[in-house]
């Protein structure tokens, strides 16, 4: 009967004792700064000449994907606009382009831009150049 009597200090202390400090967290990993897109997309080249059937497609993706905030016609005033406080560039002014490359162009499609996500893991590069060719051909309208 005495013998479970010396063996409860043990457990009370080993029980209430002193707990080791728990391992302070890992710092978060530094966020990666945003890569120069546009930039390093500067010198790439539209490998892609368009036709009727793939420039078809492209406006219909568009219709799809990027209506709703750029407009039907490019002029970026989509019905998202206003909802989301955004700004964007009227396609259909030519000087909204001028300075941009198709190279610029395509990165921030393929990899999206502020709050715009990109479209590169859905499209396929050839699809990307011809939204290109349709963004520029908004201007000439």
């Amino acid at each position: 009967m005495l013998k479970p009597l010396w063996i409860l200090p043990m457990l009370l202390t080993f029980a209430f004792g002193q707990e080791q400090p728990a391992a302070a967290p890992a710092p978060p990993a530094a966020t990666p700064a945003p890569a120069a897109a546009p930039a390093a997309g500067a010198q790439l080249t539209n490998p892609v000449k368009p036709t009727a059937e793939s420039q078809s497609k492209a406006k219909k993706q568009y219709g799809y994907d990027c209506a709703m905030c750029h407009g039907a016609n490019g002029d970026g005033k989509g019905d998202l606009v206003a909802d989301m406080q955004l700004t964007l560039k009227n396609y259909t002014d030519p000087a909204s382009l001028k300075d941009m490359s198709d190279g610029e162009l395509f990165t921030i499609i393929k990899d999206g831009k502020g709050k715009m996500p990109g479209d590169g893991g859905r499209s396929k590069p050839d699809e990307l150049w011809n939204m290109v060719i349709l963004l520029r051909s908004f201007s000439k309208k």
